[in-house]
């Protein structure tokens, strides 16, 4: 437990995050192809990333921060999936939500 806590707080949402990308693409790759590879896969995706949330929220017990974070860190890598890897298009109003959710983990970080 204490290697868990020894890693900032910052990095366990990252690989959270990355790990719900994960899931978040695979569960596109369903959309467009249904297959029970692609159900388990995103199972494991999205277990991994509550796992990994787990030391973040114990390490900085806000779950106010530790969550507005996560789910930014959610946002954004889910955004660059549907833009870079499938083409979709996203809108000015989207953008300057994006830039909104940016500003408002600076704002909690500070505060």
């Amino acid at each position: 437990m204490k290697f868990l806590l020894s890693i900032n707080y910052f990095y366990w949402l990252v690989l959270s995050a990355l790990f719900f990308a994960a899931g978040e693409f695979l569960s596109k790759k369903f959309a467009l192809t249904p297959k029970l590879s692609f159900v388990l896969l995103i199972i494991l995706a999205y277990t991994l990333g509550t796992l990994a949330w787990l030391p973040a929220i114990l390490q900085k017990n806000q779950l106010s921060t530790v969550g507005v974070i996560w789910s930014v860190l959610s946002l954004l890598t889910t955004v660059l999936i549907g833009v870079l890897i499938f083409s979709e298009k996203l809108s000015y109003i989207g953008i300057l939500g994006i830039v909104a959710a940016i500003v408002s983990i600076v704002l909690l970080s500070i505060g």
